[in-house]
């Protein structure tokens, strides 16, 4: 069968993750989250105090494993649960929590080559922050990048240096060209991450967000809504009254806008976040996360839009 779509073989009118993997290794293939406790430059005192205004005390690892246990306990705890789902699916090694790339280079080469020989991985996906990307750290992920399938995820959030000022980033717009450009150089996967909702950011800005990103050469990206989490200063905002989240229909409208303005060769890694349960104070609609991905494939076809038509 033939689909308007260019990557999609479903209906699917955007270049879902989930298309790339199986046309990449042929299989279902997923990601499986790690937390290997490496902290954060912007908890300790070496850019900032107290971390982002959005982000848990778990540092966005919510759904990844227990640091006490090594990577192999960690990931084969995980395969346990998923393979009951996917029997013969293949995995990705996910190091998630915290700023992934925030040690000695010895000790994340050691721990890094250790995640490429677990069983069934064929490739890596690492979160970090730009400002902890460095030229020996580029080099070396890009000797990474040789060996398998690597994807370094940096958040950004915003391009909006006022609102990372705002939520307390300690990072600039600048700080993510500077670690994209060291990364390209040596051939490495950029995937980057944005959040919508965030306070004082209008769809237009969210929009720009989206369109800026997308005219770099970045091989995939992540579309997330700002979630209210418990212990966190946003949720602070959010009980004085100071904050005010995206509503359902209005947060489909804006995913809609930026993958018009995304070019097609771009990967979608995710549409929508998981808040974790126990700690989401809002919004609550997004614990419906099925709901929200129909409507935004309902959102393209009343469209009749494709990712990338606006550009």
């Amino acid at each position: 069968m033939m689909y308007a779509f260019e990557y999609s073989d479903d209906n699917k009118r955007y270049h879902s993750y989930n298309y790339y993997l199986k046309k990449r290794f042929g299989k279902k293939v997923y990601k499986v989250p790690l937390n290997i406790d490496l902290g954060c430059p912007n908890r300790d005192g070496t850019k900032g105090i107290g971390g982002c205004a959005f982000c848990s005390a778990r540092m966005s690892g919510n759904f990844a494993g227990d640091p006490r246990r090594s990577i192999e306990e960690q990931y084969s705890q995980v395969r346990t649960i998923m393979e009951k789902k996917w029997a013969d699916a293949l995995c990705i090694p996910y190091f998630q929590a915290g700023s992934n790339t925030y040690a000695d280079i010895g000790v994340l080469r050691e721990m890094f080559s250790a995640a490429l020989e677990l069983d069934n991985a064929v490739g890596l996906s690492i979160a970090t922050r730009a400002d902890c990307i460095d030229r020996e750290k580029a080099e070396m992920l890009g000797a990474l990048a040789k060996r398998t399938y690597l994807t370094v995820e940096l958040g950004l959030q915003t391009i909006f240096d006022s609102t990372a000022i705002a939520m307390n980033r300690c990072h600039t717009y600048n700080d993510l060209l500077e670690a994209y450009e060291l990364l390209r150089a040596e051939d490495v996967n950029v995937c980057i991450h944005l959040i919508n909702g965030l306070p004082g950011e209008t769809p237009d800005m969210m929009r720009r967000s989206a369109y800026t990103i997308g005219q770099l050469d970045i091989h995939a990206v992540k579309l997330h809504l700002l979630h209210v989490l418990k212990g966190t200063s946003l949720a602070d905002m959010y009980e004085r009254g100071d904050l005010r989240t995206l509503e359902r229909d209005e947060y489909i409208g804006i995913i809609c806008d930026q993958l018009e303005l995304i070019p097609p060769k771009v990967i979608i890694e995710r549409l929508t976040g998981d808040g974790d349960r126990s700690e989401l104070i809002a919004p609550l609609w997004s614990r419906d996360k099925r709901r929200v991905l129909n409507g935004i494939d309902m959102e393209m076809v009343r469209r009749n839009a494709y990712q990338g038509d606006k550009i």
